[in-house]
């Protein structure tokens, strides 16, 4: 595992403040389409599920970039003692409105006080493509070292090669983040090296929401 902070991001305070501005339109998409909600994704919502098992008596599970709080929500009805960051102030105040039974605070994938071997579960549900390629392995890191032996991670993101510059989104709202893609490989490696164990991989073709997803499990071994 790599040791030592995690190197901020040169367009962390950019990528917030992108965030907020698409909070509104995001939530609103959410729940109007069901685009987002795993609910409305039969594969998506299974994965999760397992998730939910695997963690059960393992310690608290963390949502990291948890958006509005619709997953956070979801693993919470499920049982399990998750809470909920975002790096989106504006997200976290949706996610505390529509989800008041959880708890959410604000922060940053690449600055969390993650004690070691003190979390069951984390989680990266599409929140960390944004993060450069030279940041996302020191991140992970950070994940590996917090976690308890047997704790799981899971990780939802796009599929592809090569960056994306984002100008727009969520119904034409000015943003600007990159989009890093990974190939599922790519993205196992990195976790192997991290210090963890991939132990499930789901891929998703693309839809009329979405590129091609992949989903990827790995645990902390004892």
């Amino acid at each position: 595992m790599n040791s030592g902070p995690v190197p901020q991001p040169a367009d962390l305070d950019v990528v917030r403040d992108s965030y907020d501005r698409v909070a509104d339109n995001y939530v609103d998409m959410v729940a109007t389409t069901g685009v987002g909600d795993i609910r409305t994704h039969p594969w998506l919502r299974a994965a999760m599920d397992v998730f939910a098992d695997a963690v059960g008596g393992l310690g608290p599970v963390l949502d990291i970039g948890c958006g509005p709080g619709t997953v956070t929500a979801y693993l919470a009805e499920r049982g399990v003692d998750v809470a909920g960051v975002d790096l989106s102030p504006r997200m976290i105040e949706h996610a505390r409105r529509l989800h008041p039974e959880c708890t959410f605070s604000v922060g940053s994938s690449t600055d969390l006080d993650l004690a070691e071997a003190s979390w069951g579960g984390l989680l990266g549900w599409w929140s960390l493509f944004n993060l450069p390629r030279h940041v996302l392995p020191r991140v992970l890191s950070s994940f590996a070292r917090a976690l308890v032996p047997e704790g799981q991670l899971i990780i939802a993101t796009h599929v592809g090669d090569g960056d994306l510059l984002r100008t727009e989104a969520y119904g034409g709202v000015p943003v600007r983040w990159t989009t890093y893609r990974w190939q599922p490989v790519q993205l196992a490696a990195l976790v192997e090296q991290a210090g963890l164990r991939p132990t499930a991989e789901l891929r998703l073709p693309a839809d009329e929401h979405s590129g091609p997803t992949v989903v990827l499990v790995a645990q902390r071994e004892r």
